[in-house]
């Protein structure tokens, strides 16, 4: 986070100075991660734990997984709120557009029929599955599920999406005594949680195209 730069120096920032700047900065790059996929959020929130795990306070880790899962639910609130703008203009929205540019078309038929038979359990777990959230996002509001409902599916998603990364950022911090090591690892760990999966869906259609008898090509040899 923040104290990047400081830790470079081996030095941490007073605890004090560490929450007046850490937790705002931390809700503001979830919250915006919300909206543009590029910020890595998870890495952020597991960055953010490794630090709360090396201070005294006990109550630094709940402030990071409040604060974590806080701005996760706003920027949903916000984006779902922009989209829902777009399905009711004849028009659309460069939002709407966004979110359907965001999600693959099979990926979006399925999260479309999940969400017939399972409601909220799918908005609960379309934050857990990497790249899940926005096909989950974009079906309900192409079924018109309003916000109110929505964001009584999304708010246990967040809740579990920001202990899952902070969990993973206390690992991190439990395994090295400087906390700059644990964040290291952290981003790691929570990189290839957040990644590893979504690779092996875009390498598995190429695998399948390249087994002899597979496809087209397989059929007329």
């Amino acid at each position: 986070m923040i104290e990047g730069l400081a830790r470079a120096a081996g030095e941490l920032p007073p605890e004090s100075t560490q929450q007046a700047v850490g937790y705002p900065s931390l809700f503001l790059l979830v919250a915006l991660g919300a909206l543009v996929p590029v910020i890595p959020t998870g890495a952020i929130v597991s960055s953010a734990a490794v630090v709360a795990f090396h201070q005294t306070s006990p109550l630094s880790l709940l402030f990071v997984f409040l604060v974590a899962a806080g701005a996760a639910l706003l920027g949903d609130m916000v984006l779902y709120s922009l989209g829902r703008r777009g399905v009711r203009s004849r028009n659309g929205s460069r939002w709407l557009a966004a979110l359907r540019a965001r999600a693959a078309p099979e990926r979006l038929a399925h999260a479309q029929a999940r969400l017939e038979t399972h409601r909220v359990s799918v908005l609960v777990l379309s934050r857990l599955v990497p790249a899940g959230r926005i096909p989950v996002m974009l079906a309900c509001l192409l079924a018109g599920m309003p916000l109110r409902r929505f964001v009584r599916g999304d708010l246990p998603a967040c809740l579990a999406w920001a202990a899952t990364y902070q969990l993973i950022g206390i690992l991190g911090g439990s395994l090295f005594d400087e906390p700059w090591q644990g964040v290291v690892a952290a981003v790691v760990l929570a990189m290839l949680v957040s990644g590893v999966p979504a690779l092996w869906r875009r390498l598995r259609p190429r695998r399948a195209r390249s087994v002899p008898g597979s496809g087209s090509g397989g059929e007329h040899a």
